[in-house]
C-alpha cells in the first residue's frame, strides 16, 4: 500500500510551498487508494511553538487535506529514538565522540585555510588497529553516524531523474546531541521506517539530507522509501518564494477572501500540468494527478492567475455558503446584517463581478451602514441638469410596483421626460444608493432594498445637493 506523509517543522505558519507537497503527497496516496499520515517534526524545541502546530492543523484544515493517520509529534517518540541509537550504538554504526563544538570549529577553520572542504575528521570513530583517545572526564559525548566511506549513495528521483553522492563527501552526522536529544536527520529515518512511508515527496531542500537518510536506512536493514523533490516556488518577482519572502500563510489566503478550492486548484497546476487543462476539481485532481508531470525546474507564483481561478470559483458556489462566508466577514467589521435587504439576493446580484469574498463584503456592507457617499462623487453626478429627474423620479417611486422590471420602465420613462440619456439618472441613483460608480443594473440594486430606505437614501441626497446649490 502507498503510504505517503507531510512532515513540517512547527517553526512558523503553513505556508504555500508547504502546502504544495501537502497537496502532492495527499493526491498521491488517495490516487492510489494508500495512506497519507500527518507528522509534526518537532525536535527544534527553541523555535517549535504550539501557535504554529496550531497554524499548520488549521491550513491543512481549511484546504481540506484531512489526513489519515496522526497527527504524530516526534517530542512524543524520543524514547523510541534513544532504543534506535542504543541498537546502533551495540552494533558498531554508530560511535561516541568527544570532540567539543569549538574544536570542530578549529578543524573547519584550519581546514578553510589549507583549501580542503571543512568536515569532521573522524577522529572518534572506531577503526580496526586504531586507537582511540581517552575520553575527557565529566564530558558527554555526542553520537555520530558510521557513514561508509567507499562507494556511492544513489537513488532514483522521481522527478529529478537518477542522483548519485560519493560517500567519500559525507562525513560522519550526529544523530544524537551531547544532551541526548536526536537529531533531525536521524528521527526523519525512524519515523519513515516506523510509519512504513513508502514515498516521499518534499521541497528540493532536502536533496542534500537525502543521501545520508538513505544510509541510515539501509544501515538498520529497513526499506528505502521513493523519493521525489520538488522544485522551489519563486514569487511573482522571480525571487525564491520562502517564510522570509513572499511566503504567507496559507490562513492569510482566507483572510485576503481566497476560496480554498481556488487555491488547491492553482497549487495543484504549480509545477504540475494535465495537458491545457487549468480548471479541475479536487476529485479530477486525484484521478489525474502522477509524479511523471511534475516539472524539475522552479514553478513561479502568478498571483493575477490565482485571482482569476477565485473569481471563477466564486461565480460557481452556492449563494448560501457565500452567505455564511460573508456574513462573518461583515460582523467582523460591526456591520449588523438585518433581513432587509436578503444577504443572498446582494451576493447573489454581486458574485460574478467581483474577485473574492472581501470584495463581496464590501458591496454588501453598503446596504447595511448609514451610507454617507463621497462628496466629489455627489458633486459629479448631482447636477442642475440631473437632479430635476432624480425629483421626478422620487415623487412616482412610492406608486411603482416593487419589481426590478417595473423599476427599469420607470427610470426609462423619466428620463424620456427629460430628454436625457439612461446615466444622467442611473448614476445618481447609484451614488445615492450605495456610494459607488459601478454597480450591477440600477434597476435591480433599487429593487434589492426596502422602498422605505431608497426613498430616505435618495430624498436626503438630493435635498441636501438642492441646498448646496442654494447657498451658492
Amino acid at each position: 500500500m502507498i503510504r505517503t506523509r507531510f512532515a513540517p517543522s512547527p517553526t512558523g505558519f503553513l505556508h504555500i510551498g508547504g502546502a504544495r507537497t501537502a497537496l502532492f503527497s495527499w493526491a498521491y496516496a488517495r490516487r492510489h487508494a494508500g495512506r497519507f499520515l500527518l507528522r509534526i517534526e518537532d525536535t527544534d524545541l527553541a523555535r517549535s511553538t504550539p501557535e504554529a502546530v496550531q497554524a499548520i492543523l488549521d491550513g491543512m484544515h481549511w484546504l481540506g487535506l484531512e489526513h489519515d493517520e496522526g497527527p504524530f509529534y516526534q517530542t512524543q517518540r524520543m524514547d523510541r529514538y534513544r532504543a534506535v541509537i542504543d541498537h546502533m550504538l551495540a552494533a558498531g554504526s554508530a560511535y561516541h565522540c568527544y570532540m567539543t563544538p569549538e574544536e570542530l570549529d578549529q578543524l573547519r577553520e584550519e581546514q578553510r585555510a589549507a583549501g580542503a572542504k571543512p568536515r569532521y575528521d573522524g577522529r572518534w570513530r572506531p577503526e580496526p588497529g586504531k586507537t582511540l583517545p581517552t575520553p575527557p572526564a565529566g564530558r558527554a559525548p555526542v553520537v555520530r553516524f558510521r557513514n561508509p566511506t567507499a562507494g556511492v549513495v544513489a537513488w532514483d528521483d522521481l522527478v529529478k531523474g537518477r542522483i548519485e553522492i560519493a560517500n567519500s563527501e559525507l562525513d560522519d552526522l550526529v544523530i544524537a546531541r551531547a544532551d541526548g536529544a536526536p537529531t533531525y536527520n536521524f528521527c526523519v529515518v525512524v519515523d519513515d521506517w516506523d510509519m512504513g512511508i513508502t514515498h516521499v515527496i518534499r521541497g528540493d531542500d532536502h536533496v542534500n539530507n537525502t543521501p545520508r537518510q538513505i544510509n541510515i536506512l539501509q544501515a538498520l536493514g529497513a526499506q528505502v522509501p521513493l523519493y521525489a523533490h520538488l522544485s522551489m516556488i519563486l514569487g511573482d518577482d522571480g525571487q525564491k518564494l520562502s517564510k522570509r519572502h513572499g511566503a504567507v500563510s496559507v490562513m492569510q489566503y482566507d483572510e485576503q477572501g481566497y476560496l480554498p478550492e481556488a487555491v488547491l486548484n492553482y497549487l495543484a497546476r504549480l509545477g504540475w500540468s494535465h495537458g491545457d487543462d487549468e480548471i479541475f476539481s479536487l476529485q479530477q485532481f486525484c484521478e489525474w494527478f502522477d509524479l511523471d508531470h511534475i516539472t524539475p525546474s522552479a514553478a513561479q507564483f502568478n498571483t493575477d492567475k490565482l485571482n482569476w481561478l477565485n473569481a471563477h470559483y466564486l461565480k460557481r458556489a452556492g449563494t448560501a455558503r457565500l452567505v455564511d462566508l460573508v456574513r462573518p466577514r461583515l460582523q467582523a467589521r460591526g456591520v449588523s446584517v438585518g433581513a432587509e435587504p436578503s444577504l443572498a439576493a446582494i451576493i447573489e446580484l454581486h458574485k460574478e463581478r467581483v474577485g473574492n469574498l472581501n470584495e463581496l463584503a464590501d458591496v454588501a456592507e453598503v446596504f447595511y451602514i448609514d451610507l454617507h457617499p463621497k462628496a466629489d462623487l455627489l458633486a459629479k453626478h448631482l447636477t442642475a441638469e440631473t437632479l430635476p429627474v432624480l425629483g421626478d423620479f422620487i415623487e412616482r417611486l412610492p406608486e411603482v410596483a416593487w419589481e426590478a422590471a417595473a423599476i427599469g420602465a420607470l427610470i426609462k420613462d423619466c428620463v424620456a421626460r427629460h430628454g436625457l440619456k439612461m446615466p444622467r439618472l442611473a448614476m445618481p441613483l447609484r451614488v445615492l444608493l450605495t456610494g459607488l460608480e459601478q454597480t450591477p443594473s440600477v434597476d435591480a440594486v433599487v429593487a434589492l432594498m426596502p422602498r422605505a430606505k431608497v426613498l430616505r437614501r435618495l430624498i436626503a441626497g438630493r435635498d441636501a445637493a438642492l441646498a448646496g446649490a442654494g447657498t451658492s
